[in-house]
C-alpha cells in the first residue's frame, strides 16, 4: 500500500470516529492559531480529559491572544488552576506579548521562529505548524511514536530513539489537509492504537502492521531519568494560621505559596519517624518529612494562611496535598 492510499484510509477513519474536542470547533483562521496554542501548552504534561474543562472555561474567560497579554498575572493563575505546572501559564502569557509586539498577534510561520517562544520547544512548535497552520509536518508525540514502534516492529534501543524514528514518519506520507492528517494519526494512538489491548481490528493500517501480523504489541520505551530527592517541610501553626512562603526553591511553582522546605540527605529521611508525603513530579519524585515547629522562623515573603482560608488563594497541588496532612501532625 502506497502512502497515498494510507493517508486516504487515516483520514476516512478520522472523519468517522473523531472525538469532538473544544479546540477543533471550526472558527476562523486567526481564531485557530489561538485554540491551537492555549490547547498546545495545556497540554504539556496533561491529559486530554483533564484538559478539555480547563480549555473551555479559559476560552470564555480569555478569548483571544490580545486579552491573553494584558491579562494580570493573579488572574491567569487562578484561572489556570488545577491544571498544575504553572510556569506554563506565565509562558503563555510571554508569548502571547511577543506574538503581539513581534509578529502582529498572528502566530510566525516557521518551526525555528516558534521555538524563539517561551515555552516551545520542538514538539510544541511541530504540533502548531501542522494544527493551526497546516504544514505537511507530523508532530511525534507518544502516540505516534507507538504507532511507529509497532508498524515496523521496533524493539532494539537505537530504533525506539526520536531521530530514528522522525526517519520513519515518511511512512505516513502526505495529506493536502494536513492539520486534520496529523491530528488524526495521533487520535489513532489514542483511540486504536492504545499502548495495552490495541484495537487492531478497528485500524485502518493493521494491514502495514507488523506487530499486528505477529501478534506481539509490546512497545519499548526508553527509560526516563527520575531522580528521587528529600526534602523536610517545616509546619508551623498558631491560632489555626499555618506558614506558607512565596516559593524560589522550584522553576514550576515560581512564587507560589509552599509550606518552608530544605533539602534533606536520604539517610535523615529513611529514619525519621515524622509523617512523610511522597509527591511524583515528571522529572522528579519528592519525598518529604513533615515536622511541626513551635517558633515561627524569620523568614521574607511569609503568607500565614487559616487552613478554612485555603480555598480563597492560589495554592499549587503541591501545597494543597500537604494541607491535607498537616492536622494530623502532632
Amino acid at each position: 500500500m502506497n502512502n497515498q492510499n494510507i493517508s486516504k484510509k487515516i483520514l476516512y477513519w478520522y472523519d468517522n470516529n473523531k472525538r469532538f474536542l473544544p479546540w477543533r470547533k471550526k472558527v476562523s483562521k486567526k481564531k485557530r492559531e489561538y485554540y491551537t496554542l492555549v490547547s498546545e501548552f495545556m497540554l504539556q504534561q496533561t491529559q486530554v480529559k483533564t484538559v478539555i474543562p480547563y480549555f473551555v472555561s479559559f476560552i470564555k474567560k480569555i478569548p483571544n491572544i490580545n486579552s491573553l497579554a494584558k491579562v494580570k498575572n493573579e488572574t491567569l493563575m487562578r484561572y489556570w488552576e488545577g491544571l498544575g505546572y504553572y510556569s506554563r501559564a506565565r509562558n503563555l502569557k510571554k508569548t502571547a506579548i511577543k506574538i503581539l509586539k513581534d509578529y502582529k498577534g498572528r502566530l510566525p510561520s516557521t518551526t525555528e521562529q516558534l521555538k524563539t517562544l517561551p515555552g516551545i520547544g520542538d514538539y510544541t512548535s511541530r504540533a502548531i505548524m501542522a494544527i493551526a497552520l497546516n504544514k505537511k509536518i507530523i508532530p511525534l508525540d507518544g502516540n505516534v511514536e507507538r504507532i511507529l514502534k509497532r508498524v515496523f516492529y521496533l524493539r532494539r534501543e537505537d530504533e525506539i530513539s526520536k531521530e530514528y524514528l522522525n526517519n520513519k514518519i515518511h511512512f505516513f506520507g502526505a495529506s493536502s489537509r494536513a492539520s486534520d492528517y496529523a491530528q488524526a494519526i495521533m487520535e489513532i494512538g489514542a483511540l486504536v492504537c492504545k499502548p495495552n489491548n490495541p484495537l487492531c481490528a478497528k485500524c485502518p493500517i493493521s494491514l502495514n502492521c507488523i506487530s499486528c501480523k505477529k501478534n506481539d504489541f509490546v512497545v519499548r520505551t526508553k527509560n526516563k531519568f527520575n531522580i528521587t530527592k528529600y526534602f523536610e517541610a517545616r509546619i508551623y501553626q498558631n491560632n489555626n494560621k499555618y506558614l506558607l512562603i512565596k516559593n524560589n526553591k522550584f522553576n514550576f511553582l515560581k512564587n507560589m505559596p509552599i509550606f518552608p522546605m530544605s533539602e534533606v540527605e536520604e539517610k535523615k529521611y529513611k529514619y525519621s519517624n515524622s509523617k512523610k508525603i511522597n509527591i511524583k513530579l515528571s522529572n522528579m519524585d519528592m519525598k518529604i518529612i513533615l515536622n511541626k515547629i513551635d517558633k515561627l522562623p524569620n523568614i521574607k515573603n511569609k503568607i500565614l494562611l487559616k487552613h478554612a482560608n485555603t480555598k480563597s488563594i492560589i495554592l499549587p497541588s503541591f501545597t494543597k496535598k500537604i494541607f491535607k496532612l498537616v492536622r494530623k501532625i502532632k
